[in-house]
């Protein structure tokens, strides 16, 4: 990814600031839909087709790495081993969203579009933040 596209995308030309952003943002989207599975577990298990418990777990999961994420961005200069942690966590979940859809989850239509949306979502966010790491690391 080139630093031009890294910088308009980061809407800043420093790369820590940009690294900062994509974790903050990935953060905020995880903590929605974390906070979402918990509090309407109910009626999306229902339209995703998946569990109530499941969606249960996973709501209590991305809630809280979403935190841990948050506290990464919220630092002046993020640990690399950090953001290392969070870019490979994010291509795990990518990768199992994709076995557990093909593998052994029996979703609705729009459970199926909804994990490969969150799929690539989290695999975008590891690209940028992947990206704004190398960037920002001398």
């Amino acid at each position: 990814m080139s630093q031009t596209l890294l910088a308009g995308l980061a809407r800043t030309s420093v790369p820590r600031s940009a690294l900062r952003r994509f974790l903050g943002l990935d953060a905020i989207v995880t903590g929605v839909n974390g906070i979402a599975y918990l509090a309407a577990s109910g009626p999306l298990a229902e339209l995703l087709g998946v569990g109530r418990t499941l969606l249960l777990g996973l709501g209590v999961f991305l809630t809280l790495y979403a935190a841990g994420v948050a506290w990464l961005a919220s630092r002046p200069q993020p640990p690399a081993l950090g953001v290392r942690a969070v870019v490979e966590a994010n291509l795990a979940w990518a990768i199992a969203s994709i076995a557990a859809l093909a593998l052994w989850l029996e979703p609705t239509t729009a459970g199926a579009v909804w994990t490969l949306l969150q799929a690539g979502t989290v695999a975008g966010f590891a690209a940028l933040q992947w990206a704004a790491l190398r960037a920002a690391t001398p």
